[in-house]
């Protein structure tokens, strides 16, 4: 007969592909007809817009473009010109399921001139990709047992499982108007506009998700004289996700990404001294549950032959998304000395994962960079790349998945010919271990015909041998773990001497 299997299933994420892709993009740009000639290059900076992420056959492909913005002194004029264009990329990788997270940073930047009307940029780019695929997991719990009637034994086992169980995507707009300090000169032109999203809260109140943090946005003005001065500030903001109505014990992972931005000097509003933003964002966010899992992992009768099939149930039994901060101090050796600080930028590459047992190290490389005026007023630029590193404690058997990123705001002071500056990079650390257990899936029962215990012994002694245990004895001599212990005056497992010979009764029907 076929045993009546009790059945249970749970819908999760899994992560069908992981991967950081390096690439460059180049592209050739002629200076517009109404812009002057290019005499010689200064710096150029890019912002990294998603525009599109897409999962078909097998293949995950996302589309965006970085927004160039080249700093340049004409030809014949006096002052700081820029130029501004959209760099097209795309990134090819594998990876199927429902869900695509991709996470495009920019590790440089480098603009040349080629004549006067052209110029020929490059940039290097660090994707990290990952798909999720939504699978339902399903396990034998329990089996029926006839009220007893059958003698079935049966290993229940609980592991603790932890799984995604939501993965939530929103676009959204932003808007707010930034005000400059009034003891700064109004702005006629911004020359550079950046952005940075940073999430400080997340929270879950039934089955909305609230998410809470700052845009920090840095600009450089140029006053009516042709001065030049750095204006930074924070931009707050809150939005609220819809989720099902998750467990109480969830958590919640969650990301912003630039899927574009405007910002306008509001010339009639406050005198040169309001800059309005719109920024276009994409929000994704994780709910990870926490919860037990019960497998019946093997059964036998003590009174009818009986056979199974078993098939491993995968689960992950530890997951933790875990923030390593490294605050980082270097000097720029500039050779001159400076007269102010126009913007300073720092960016992070790919992180290397090394470890030894439970210690983990990571690494990545920042990429400094320093726009300033020297003596003369003179726009210089001053870079350097900075090995930074480190440390954490985790179990050994988990993998571990990282990147980094500076998300503050770039701090410096000048020095006497250098410059200090002062960046905190964050490691963002995923580690995860999984574990597949063999669990019963179909079972076969002989009840009509009854075991043939009457070649068996009605007493066996014997010890239990190293990496046996008080299941496996019962199991080999039919009977059950329970009629061992009594027939030994034991109460449990633990009590089991290793050094004693047990008394085995054979199970009576």
């Amino acid at each position: 007969m076929e045993l009546e299997l009790k059945q249970a299933a749970f819908d999760c994420y899994e992560t069908s592909a992981d991967a950081a892709i390096t690439q460059e993009e180049s592209a050739e740009h002629i200076v517009p007809d109404y812009c002057p000639d290019i005499a010689r290059i200064i710096d150029s900076t890019g912002s990294v817009y998603v525009h599109s992420r897409e999962l078909r056959d097998g293949k995950a492909e996302v589309t965006g473009a970085v927004q160039v913005t080249v700093l340049y002194f004409p030809d014949g004029e006096s002052g700081i010109r820029t130029l501004e264009f959209a760099l097209p990329f795309s990134v090819q990788g594998e990876g199927k399921g429902d869900r695509l997270l991709a996470e495009p940073e920019l590790e440089s930047i480098e603009t040349r001139l080629v004549n006067p009307r052209k110029i020929s940029t490059r940039c290097r780019l660090l994707t990290r990709l990952t798909a999720g695929q939504r699978v339902r997991t399903q396990c034998c719990e329990d089996v029926e047992d006839g009220e007893g009637s059958l003698g079935i034994e049966k290993k229940q086992e609980t592991y603790h499982a932890s799984a995604v169980t939501q993965i939530l995507e929103k676009d959204f707009t932003f808007s707010d108007t930034f005000h400059i300090s009034p003891g700064k000169e109004a702005a006629e032109e911004l020359v550079l506009k950046k952005v940075r999203p940073s999430i400080s809260e997340t929270k879950l109140i039934g089955s909305k998700l609230i998410l809470k943090g700052v845009f920090t946005v840095e600009f450089l003005c140029r006053s009516a004289g042709n001065q030049y001065y750095a204006a930074s500030g924070e931009l707050p903001f809150s939005q609220i996700l819809e989720a099902e109505e998750p467990a109480e014990n969830a958590t919640c992972q969650a990301l912003l990404q630039l899927t574009g931005a405007e910002f306008q000097l509001d010339s009639e509003g406050d005198d040169g001294h309001a800059i309005s933003v719109t920024l276009y964002l994409h929000a994704w966010a994780s709910l990870r549950e926490e919860r037990d899992l019960t497998l019946l992992t093997d059964l036998y009768s003590t009174a009818y032959d009986l056979t199974y099939e078993a098939a491993p149930v995968s689960f992950s039994e530890f997951a933790q998304n875990l923030l390593r901060r490294q605050n980082v101090r270097e000097v720029l050796e500039i050779g001159v000395t400076a007269k102010s600080l126009l913007s300073l930028d720092a960016n992070c590459g790919a992180v290397t994962v090394t470890r030894e047992r439970e210690v983990v190290t990571l690494r990545t490389t920042a990429s400094l960079r320093a726009l300033y005026l020297d003596e003369g007023g003179t726009p210089l630029v001053s870079e350097r790349r900075v090995e930074v590193s480190a440390q954490l404690e985790l179990p050994e058997e988990c993998q571990v998945t990282a990147r980094a990123c500076c998300a503050e705001e770039v701090q410096g002071s000048l020095a006497d010919r250098g410059i200090e500056v002062r960046f905190p990079v964050d490691f963002a650390v995923e580690a995860v271990s999984r574990r597949k257990v063999p669990a019963v899936t179909s079972a076969k029962l002989d009840d009509e015909k009854p075991k043939d215990l009457s070649g068996q012994p009605s007493v066996v002694l014997r010890y239990l041998d190293g990496g046996e245990s008080l299941w496996d004895l019962a199991k080999r001599y039919s009977t059950t773990g329970a009629d061992i212990l009594a027939a030994n005056e034991l109460e449990t497992e633990a009590d089991v001497p290793g050094d004693r010979l047990l008394l085995i009764p054979r199970k009576r029907s």
